[in-house]
């Protein structure tokens, strides 16, 4: 549509920063692009030729450039696919403003209102920072090294490329040229139209026009990779880009592209919104992968899988991302937010539409269960007072960087699931339906998806119950207590509070360096409720909307406990008094998994909050005997981990003999060998169990058999199980001697495919010997890809053993890193300071102090938030340890 309000609404509540924002005068409807990379250089030359419409008289177009030198800019009435443009060009000079990453073309006459086209020229280097128009390398066969140009738009990344709009809002169609290299590839969003031979070594690649989109979409990709024959779905051309070589290991990636594209239109109701599908496996990309239309850009470690030769966590994780983003063709790329504070309804849909596709694709992967350890990971950081609202206004587009973690992805997912089982997975799915209907090619803001669920689901008020979730950071506890009904009947009150890892009176300065807590009062909290007995699933659950007032839930126990937060899609804490936490685990093994790990889950929750004591959480974990679900063991053994993370040293014996008791009988009855016919369940929980006795129990036997197989995969003999491989790798590590290391280092070098160098290059966390972590802690400034090193440098934090030095080593070179890393992966590496939370003699926290002044001095931006959450997650832990100090060893010793 061409009117002005379309055009130009932001959808910021305060209308954002006018410092950062574009005039509203101006919008554009279409880019011409043609771009000149040169690999050799690492530079790159560009025109473009901009369709505009301008609504009141100007004297200038603004738009957005960083990085660009631009020039040779003219203006001319008309639209020239229009057939109507008329008159001599008007020169405009460029003048370039850095520190809002802007280019104004100012003109010396005034300039009516009406269609016009905008022409530049400009020219940029292809950097090493993995956003906008950047290098990637890869070594091919021979040894060489070869150079890719590819692009990460998300989130303000476009105007490195070419002058634009670089507003979500500001929707207009892109035509694509590419000169490009004989011998390599040009890839972009629209399908390719023609190949011109220009002569001196160089091709011109025309692509198809695209629909109205978004600058943060639009992508190309140049260099020396190969591609797949295509595979239609539904009439889609559907490939796979990669380095030379690696065909082979596309069908994973292939096969789950092909299951979601139809999932979507199915579940959306429309047709995939364009005409060709790319996934590119990229060497060098800073975040997991990119949703650009129709030219999907992924780390190759996450697409490229031989399948003979990946774990099942290794698959389903492929299968996720390339979902995800599949899902934002429709819900992000069709529909678009209308400014940055929106960002998190993208990423969050994306990523609950993963699992609903994968629960189809792959229903004995059980995906539901398995998230409910990423809806942890939401739980323990919006229990920080440092936590945020999940929508927030965002005021210049830098802010919007701080968007990107748990909170959106996993919080907002887990909000997602739970009001889609409350209204019922139809109700919710005509809602969206409707939205996507109503809104496609356009910008929207996140009200407009909860009124369209709300237009089905009547009976909800649905923008009031999401609102109370987004709005406001944190979550509530709920306290389940027994009580007697008006006619005496046996009932449960319900009532919420908020719910914080510290006291209110611990969110101040010295904690986070900010006074005051995030987190809200009260919620509209949407509880499911269930008895626990066989056969439940048939009976409709008991539904209450929980207000700030207690209920009573009246006759709820006729014969034996409820289950409050059945199913497990809550995103609230349960608290239940004895008698109710008594009965329920006494009937633990009724309760389907996903009930189970909310129970586990909460009551580790409440210990580490000071709620209750390590007894009562011990009492839990000794009741799993008979359990076999590997997410509800990964639960367990994480709390033993920090528990090994923080006590005292004296008492790391009596946690590891416990680690034993606790899971040798588990991986006796599963064995190290994969058994016929067992199901997909069961290879995650032998992982967890090798992995959890090798490291934290200090298994001798099991150390031997690791380092047997680690042996005889490193000497060509029998290749690591998938499914083990990596908790091989990290038992090996924890014990590693110089010559283990070296052969861990040489398989990274030369991986059999890239999966399997990231697992060797991984297991390197686990290091413990000093003198190899800080041979390693060099190379992640040196050998180590920059997308890379930072998140293992984070994991080398939590470990208790490599922790203070990894730490030393960043604060030393923390400036190197800053210049070297991509910068949403700073505060990725920070978050591991959490773990630095070990005492001293006197009960005193060792480390804590000289993290917080290395933050106070060191981090800043709008990052800055995310490191406030890991410092008071330090605290949590520092807090932690003080209580457990001398209460292991009679409680273990029991």
């Amino acid at each position: 549509m061409s009117t002005r309000e379309d055009a130009t609404a932001t959808g910021a509540p305060d209308g954002g920063d006018s410092a950062y924002r574009l005039p509203s005068a101006v919008a554009p409807r279409r880019y011409e692009l043609h771009l000149v990379p040169d690999l050799d250089e690492s530079t790159f030359t560009g025109s473009e030729q901009i369709e505009l419409e301008i609504f009141e008289e100007v004297d200038r177009i603004v738009l957005n450039a960083a990085e660009l030198a631009v020039g040779g800019a003219t203006l001319t009435r008309g639209w020239a696919r229009d057939g109507n443009e008329r008159g001599e060009p008007l020169a405009l000079e460029a003048a370039l403003e850095a520190e809002t990453e802007r280019v104004a073309f100012a003109s010396e006459a005034r300039i009516a209102p009406g269609r016009y086209t905008l022409s530049c020229t400009f020219s940029g280097i292809l950097n090493d920072r993995l956003h906008g128009f950047y290098r990637s390398t890869f070594v091919d066969d021979k040894g060489e090294t070869r150079v890719i140009a590819a692009t990460q738009f998300e989130e303000t990344h476009a105007r490195r490329a070419f002058p634009c709009f670089d507003e979500p809002a500001a929707k207009a169609s892109f035509s694509v040229l590419l000169d490009v290299p004989s011998g390599t590839i040009g890839l972009s969003n629209g399908p390719e139209l023609s190949v011109e031979e220009l002569g001196g070594g160089r091709r011109r690649v025309r692509f198809g026009e695209t629909i109205p989109m978004s600058t943060y979409l639009v992508a190309f990709v140049v260099g020396p990779l190969e591609l797949t024959e295509p595979r239609d779905v539904g009439g889609i051309p559907v490939r796979v880009a990669h380095p030379p070589g690696r065909a082979h290991l596309t069908g994973p990636a292939l096969d789950a592209a092909e299951h979601a594209l139809g999932f979507f239109a199915d579940y959306f109701a429309l047709a995939y919104p364009a005409e060709k599908l790319d996934l590119v496996a990229l060497p060098d990309f800073a975040a997991g992968a990119m949703e650009n239309l129709g030219c999907v850009t992924f780390r190759e470690a996450i697409l490229l899988a031989d399948p003979e030769a990946t774990g099942r966590a290794e698959l389903e994780r492929l299968a996720e991302v390339v979902e995800h983003e599949l899902a934002h063709m429709w819900f992000g790329d069709l529909v678009t937010m209308r400014w940055w504070n929106g960002i998190w309804l993208n990423e969050a849909f994306a990523t609950f539409m993963a699992l609903r596709c994968q629960d189809d694709y792959r229903p004995e992967w059980k995906v539901f269960t398995g998230f409910a350890r990423s809806k942890a990971t939401a739980l323990g950081i919006d229990g920080l007072h440092a936590t945020r609202p999940v929508e927030f206004p965002v005021r210049k587009p830098e802010d919007a960087a701080a968007m990107f973690d748990a909170l959106t992805y996993e919080k907002g997912a887990s909000v997602l699931w739970m009001i889609e089982q409350y209204v019922g997975p139809e109700r919710f799915r005509a809602g969206v339906r409707r939205y996507l209907a109503a809104h496609a090619y356009s910008n929207t803001e996140t009200t407009d998806l909860w009124d369209a669920i709300g237009a089905e689901v009547p009976d909800v008020p649905v923008r009031e119950v999401m609102e109370s979730w987004l709005l406001q950071g944190g979550y509530p506890l709920v306290s389940a207590t027994t009580a007697l009904g008006e006619n005496g009947a046996e009932s449960v009150q319900l009532a919420q509070e908020p719910f914080s890892y510290l006291p209110p009176e611990a969110s101040g300065s010295t904690v986070t360096g900010e006074a005051g807590s995030s987190i809200g009062s009260h919620w509209l909290v949407p509880i499911l409720a269930a008895p626990v007995r066989a056969g439940r699933e048939v009976d409709e659950p008991l539904r209450v909307l929980l207000t700030d007032k207690p209920v009573l839930v009246e006759g709820a126990m006729p014969s034996g406990p409820i289950v409050v937060n059945a199913g497990g899609a809550g995103f609230y804490r349960v608290a239940y008094d004895h008698s109710l936490q008594s009965a329920l685990l006494a009937e633990l093994e009724e309760l389907p998994p996903l009930e189970r790990f909310s129970l586990v889950g909460d009551a580790w929750a409440t210990v580490l909050a000071g709620r209750s004591g390590l007894a009562e959480f011990f009492d839990v974990l000794r009741r799993l005997s008979t359990e076999q679900d590997p997410h509800v063991w990964s639960l367990a053994t994480g709390a033993l981990g920090l528990i090994d993370l923080v006590c005292a040293e004296q008492d790391r014996d009596v946690v590891s003999e416990f680690t034993r008791l606790l899971l040798e009988p588990q991986l006796a009855r599963v064995g190290w060998l994969a058994q016929k016919g067992e199901d997909e369940q069961t290879p995650l929980l032998r992982s967890t169990l090798v992995s959890s006795l090798g490291i934290l129990g200090e298994d001798a036997g099991v150390l031997h058999v690791a380092r047997q197989l680690f042996a005889a995969d490193h000497a060509n003999g029998d290749p690591l199980a998938p499914d083990l491989a990596s908790a091989v790798l990290g038992v090996v590590a924890a014990y590693a001697t110089q010559g283990e290391l070296d052969a861990t280092l040489s398989r990274y070098r030369r991986p059999r495919d890239p999966m399997d160098g990231i697992r060797h290059l991984y297991s390197l966390a686990r290091l413990r010997d000093p003198v190899l972590v800080s041979e390693v802690l060099e190379l992640s400034l040196s050998e180590i890809r920059s997308q890379n090193a930072p998140l293992l440098l984070g994991a080398l934090l939590s470990n208790r053993d490599a922790g203070p030095a990894a730490f030393d080593f960043i604060r030393d070179r923390f400036q190197e890193m800053v210049a070297r890393f991509p910068s949403n992966l700073i505060h990725r590496m920070l978050d591991g300071m959490s773990g630095l939370a070990q005492l001293d003699g006197n009960g005193q926290p060792r480390y804590a102090a000289a993290v917080r002044q290395f933050c106070d001095e060191a981090v800043e931006g709008s990052r800055r938030r995310l490191v406030d959450q890991s410092l008071e997650r330090l605290e949590v832990n520092v807090r932690f340890a003080q209580r457990i100090r001398g209460q292991l060893a009679p409680l273990l010793s029991r």
